[in-house]
């Protein structure tokens, strides 16, 4: 019952993934090439390097982040990151809180705690909450975020006072 449960999860965030052209190390496809395909996605997200970043990311990824509509597309993606690239010098730590390999699939419920600093000057942001992150293993061998989606620990301010 737990594998349909998981199996059903993945198919419902996934759908098709197409093959990324990209240089990307290739991993195994195992739950250690999966955790090599996490700590290589947290070095290129805080590497502050598009082309890096973007090498990690299927070409059909989808971005779920706070507020915003799906951002759908390695080709939407990429402005997204280019701005928020161009406005922080981010560090992220993600750790791993469960990590499931079925086939060619990887999920992995993860923690987060960042740190951008504003690149124009000004304090910088820390921030805590979660994720879930859907890998594909692709047909060259290697592991490419396929969905990343996260959320806040903490409550959005409804502009009212209590």
């Amino acid at each position: 019952m737990r594998t349909a449960i998981r199996v059903f999860t993945i198919a419902m965030f996934c759908g098709a993934s197409g093959p990324a052209a990209l240089a990307v190390a290739p991993y195994p496809s195992s739950d250690e090439g999966a955790q090599l395909a996490h700590e290589a996605y947290v070095a290129a997200v805080n590497s502050h390097d598009l082309a890096t970043l973007l090498g990690m990311l299927t070409e059909d990824v989808v971005f779920l982040s706070p507020n915003q509509p799906a951002i759908v597309g390695k080709a939407a993606v990429r402005p997204w990151l280019e701005t928020y690239l161009k406005a922080f010098k981010t560090n992220w730590d993600r750790p791993v809180q469960e990590l499931v390999v079925s086939g060619k699939w990887a999920f992995e419920r993860y923690s987060f705690k960042s740190s951008d600093t504003p690149i124009g000057g000004g304090p910088v942001v820390e921030h805590t909450g979660w994720g879930l992150l859907i890998y594909h293993h692709d047909a060259d061998g290697k592991w490419r975020v396929a969905r990343d989606a996260w959320g806040s620990d903490h409550p959005l301010s409804t502009g009212r006072a209590s």
